[in-house]
């Protein structure tokens, strides 16, 4: 992450960044009901993605379509600070890793996951320097019923259309997409929103008993 993102995230949150793209577009951007084995780390970076298919061995080969293989598809030869973006297309109760298939994003310095299913070994997520942001945990190995297929192409992660190369954030409150191009633009919006909101709660103290409420969003 540059310096400039760095000092333009600070004091922001998903919900001033929704805002700011709310100002931009009309799209759904953001990403509700995510869990976390670090509560207080966020995430953001860069996507890369993969996207996983219904098993069938028959089809996909395992030897072609496997974690490893996909992951170093996905990842390119700069992974550092990016956010691995893991599709399950409508398996969100499923396994889609654990900590052993993930460590790979922590030997390579990417800045974390963001998944639509689950993910086994909390506490060895919790232990990595990246963040983790997902549908739950796991205990169950999911590979019979899904298995990566795609590395770096468009995914949809509750109805959010997610490209490779977009910003991901993501807090406690929930996760947002950003478009690579706008992220810069949208960040220095999301901060406008956040001195608007300070504002607005000035305006509110000096309500007083029966007169009109300020009009604030």
């Amino acid at each position: 992450m540059t310096d400039s993102l760095q000092q333009l995230l600070e004091g922001v949150a998903a919900s001033d960044i929704v805002d700011a793209m709310g100002r931009r577009h009309r799209h759904r951007c953001h990403m509700l009901d995510l869990v976390t084995p670090s509560p207080g780390r966020r995430l953001f970076g860069p996507a890369v993605t993969i996207s996983y298919f219904p098993t069938c061995e028959a089809v996909l080969d395992p030897d072609r379509y496997n974690f490893g293989r996909l992951f170093l598809e996905a990842v390119g030869d700069d992974p550092a600070d990016s956010v691995l973006v893991l599709a399950s297309n409508g398996h969100s109760d499923t396994s889609l890793g654990g900590g052993t298939k993930l460590s790979r994003a922590h030997n390579l310095g990417m800045a974390g996951v963001l998944a639509d299913g689950r993910l086994r070994d909390f506490d060895e997520l919790a232990g990595y320097q990246f963040a983790t942001y997902c549908t739950g945990e796991a205990t169950r190995w999911g590979g019979d019923v899904v298995t990566p297929h795609q590395a770096n192409v468009p995914v949809v992660i509750q109805g959010v259309g997610i490209f490779p190369g977009d910003h991901i954030y993501a807090d406690n409150s929930g996760a947002v997409a950003i478009p690579g191009s706008e992220v810069e633009a949208v960040l220095e919006e999301a901060r406008a929103v956040v001195q608007e909101d300070i504002g607005y709660v000035e305006q509110i103290r000096d309500e007083a008993p029966g007169s009109p409420p300020q009009d604030v969003r």
